[in-house]
C-alpha cells in the first residue's frame, strides 16, 4: 500500500490504515535553502502571499517533508489586533518579526481589549489566507497544508508584557480569563477561516504554558478551560502544542479536545504513554535547533529513532523548523521515518 504525503497524514486523523508514519509538523518549516533557491530574502516571506506559500512549498521539494505550512512568525494574531510588528526588513541576517509595540500598556487595560467584527479583514490574515490557497493549488494534492495560531494565554503574552501577565495569572485571574476568553473567540473565528482557505489541518500553539512557567493548578484554571473552548469549536484535524516539559500537564493536555497533541523534547514520551495510554495520537519530537540545525546525520537519525521508539504517531521537529538546518539533517530526518516508520507502524496496529 503506497500512499501520497496527503493522505498518510489525514489518514492518521481519520482512522484509516496508513503505510507507516508520517514525517511533517503544524508549525514553520521554511528553510535557508529555499530561500536561497528561490532568491528570497527572510523578510520578504513574511509580507508577500506568494513569497510565503513558494517558500513553504520548498521544503517538501527539497526535503521530503510531508506539509507546508504557514505563516511562519508569532505576530500575526497581534499585529491585527493593533500592535506594530517588526519584519527587520533593513537586517542582513536571519531574524524573525517580532512585536515592537505592544497593544496593552497596563494591566489595567486588559479587559478593554475586544475582537473588531472584520478581524478576518485586518492585519495579515488576508496575506495569510491567500498563502495557503496559493500553496492548495501548487502542491495540495500531494501533501497536507497546514496552518496554525497562537493559544489565547501565548497570544496575551504577545499583547502586553509577560512578566505582567504573568502576575495577574496569580492576582486576577479572573480578569485574564476574560481576556483570554475572548483571544479565544479570535482564534475560532481565524482557524475557521484558513480551513476555508485550504488547510487541511490547525495546530493551536500555547507555548507559553508549560510547567516551566506554571503550575499545573494555573493550567488547570486559568489555561484550559479555554483551550477547551476552541477545540470544541474548530473543525478537525485540529492539534494541540506545547513547549516546554509538559509531563505534568499532559493529563489536562489531552482533555483539551484536540484530536492529537504535539510535545517537544523536554517531554518525557514513555512518562507521557504511561499517562494518557496508547490510544491517544502523540507527535514529536526531534529537537529542532540543537539536533536538526547544529548536530550531525547521526544525531538526527538518533533522535528520530529516539521519538519512535518513545511512542509517537508522527515524527515531528520540537518547534519549528530553523531555518538555517542543513538540507542534509532534514533529508535525514525525513529518510530515518520512511525507513522505520512502517515496521513501528505494523508493530504497534497489530
Amino acid at each position: 500500500m503506497s500512499m501520497t504525503p496527503r493522505e498518510r497524514v489525514l489518514g492518521l486523523f481519520e482512522g484509516r490504515e496508513v503505510d507507516r508514519m508520517a514525517c511533517y509538523s503544524g508549525m514553520g518549516n521554511v528553510t535557508t535553502a529555499g530561500l536561497e533557491q528561490l532568491g528570497y530574502k527572510f523578510a520578504e516571506v513574511h509580507t508577500d502571499p506568494v513569497k510565503m506559500a513558494n517558500s513553504a512549498a520548498t521544503s517538501y521539494k527539497l526535503f521530503g517533508y510531508e506539509c507546508a505550512v504557514v505563516p511562519y512568525d508569532l505576530c500575526v494574531e497581534a499585529e491585527a489586533l493593533g500592535c506594530v510588528m517588526n519584519a527587520y526588513e533593513d537586517v542582513a541576517h536571519l531574524l524573525y518579526p517580532t512585536i515592537k509595540e505592544k497593544l496593552i500598556h497596563s494591566p489595567d487595560e486588559i479587559t478593554g481589549v475586544t475582537i473588531p467584527d472584520n478581524i478576518a479583514e485586518r492585519g495579515r490574515f488576508p496575506l495569510v489566507m491567500e498563502a495557503i490557497s496559493l500553496l492548495k493549488k501548487d502542491i495540495g494534492d500531494e501533501v497536507a497544508i497546514g496552518s496554525w495560531l497562537l493559544g489565547p494565554f501565548t497570544l496575551a503574552g504577545q499583547l502586553m508584557d509577560l512578566n505582567d501577565l504573568f502576575k495577574l495569572v496569580f492576582k486576577k485571574p479572573n480578569e485574564v480569563n476574560i481576556l483570554l476568553d475572548r483571544l479565544a473567540d479570535l482564534i475560532i473565528t481565524m482557524a475557521a477561516r484558513y480551513r476555508e482557505a485550504g488547510a487541511d489541518y490547525i495546530t493551536i500553539r500555547e507555548m507559553g504554558a508549560p510547567t516551566d512557567v506554571l503550575s499545573p493548578r494555573s493550567f488547570r484554571q486559568v489555561i484550559k478551560p479555554h483551550l477547551e473552548k476552541i477545540f470544541k469549536n474548530i473543525p478537525s484535524p485540529k492539534i494541540l502544542h506545547i513547549c516546554g516539559d509538559t509531563n505534568l500537564i499532559i493529563g489536562l493536555m489531552n482533555e483539551c479536545g484536540a484530536d492529537a497533541i504535539s510535545v517537544e523534547t523536554k517531554n518525557d514520551l514513555a512518562k507521557t504513554r504511561a499517562t494518557i495510554g496508547p490510544e491517544p495520537l502523540l507527535f514529536g519530537h526531534v529537537d529542532g535547533y540543537n539536533v536538526l540545525c547544529n548536530g550531525t546525520p547521526e544525531d538526527v537519525e538518533k533522535a528520530v529513532l529516539a521519538s519512535i521508539e518513545g511512542g509517537v504517531d508522527a515524527v515531528w521537529p520540537s518547534c519549528d523548523i530553523w531555518p538555517t538546518a542543513p538540507l542534509e539533517n532534514l533529508r535525514t530526518m525525513v529518510d530515518t521515518v520512511k525507513k522505520y516508520g512502517s515496521e513501528k507502524w505494523a508493530r504497534k496496529n497489530r
